[in-house]
């Protein structure tokens, strides 16, 4: 397995290319925006696309999607929890003055428990309510896409529309009793691992209260 990103946007939103490299097989999860530079990691990595794997469906999550699915016909895979916040987003592009394609409909979706497949490689989603409503995690092959659940010593905010603090504490539970070697592969922000945010993050080790973050 072969993890790249880039990171795009005006939140600086991390979009990642997991490959496998036994099959030459490809996912891109959380497209946020500037497409040439999303078509041109896929394409640089000489891998064929299959799907777009969704954490949740904040502008800055989903702001590619359209031209990556000009040029790969693949389908996008999010939580139905998350189809209000997902057909929201006009509106909030709007609001924020922020450039934004709005996206055609989610193809399929996903259900805590599920899993996914790039190539050989398989990922089981796991629901991560309260930054968003249908937030999930990809979790698999020593890995964790999170999305905007957990950051390097913080978390996702909670005072979004739709946000949950309570949620929030309750997937960031789940989640830390996964194996601490995990690597963590944030929405935003250098990647982590659960063995350093149990120790450091004030939020995983039940110093901090769930209120918010900045992204």
């Amino acid at each position: 397995m072969k993890i790249t990103h880039v990171t795009v946007g005006p939140f600086q939103e991390n979009s990642y290319l997991v490959v496998d490299e036994t099959t030459g097989a490809s996912i891109i999860v959380d497209p946020g925006g500037e497409g040439d530079r999303l078509l041109s990691m896929i394409h640089n990595s000489g891998t064929t696309l299959s799907a777009i794997w969704l954490t949740h469906a904040h502008l800055d999550h989903i702001g590619g999607i359209s031209a990556v699915k000009r040029v790969h016909d693949v389908p996008t895979y999010l939580h139905p929890q998350d189809h209000p916040v997902y057909e929201a987003q006009e509106f909030y592009a709007d609001a924020y003055n922020i450039l934004f394609e709005v996206p055609p409909p989610p193809d399929r979706d996903l259900s805590h428990g599920d899993i996914v497949t790039v190539g050989s490689l398989s990922f089981e989603v796991i629901h991560t309510p309260g930054h968003a409503p249908g937030h999930v995690v990809y979790y698999g092959n020593g890995v964790m896409l999170g999305g905007d659940l957990l950051f390097a010593g913080s978390i996702g905010r909670t005072d979004l529309p739709l946000a949950n603090p309570d949620h929030m504490t309750a997937s960031l539970q789940k989640v830390s009793v996964l194996p601490p070697s995990t690597i963590v592969y944030p929405g935003h922000g250098p990647s982590t691992s659960i063995q350093a945010e149990l120790r450091t993050n004030p939020f995983l080790n039940g110093t901090a209260n769930v209120k918010r973050d900045t992204h």
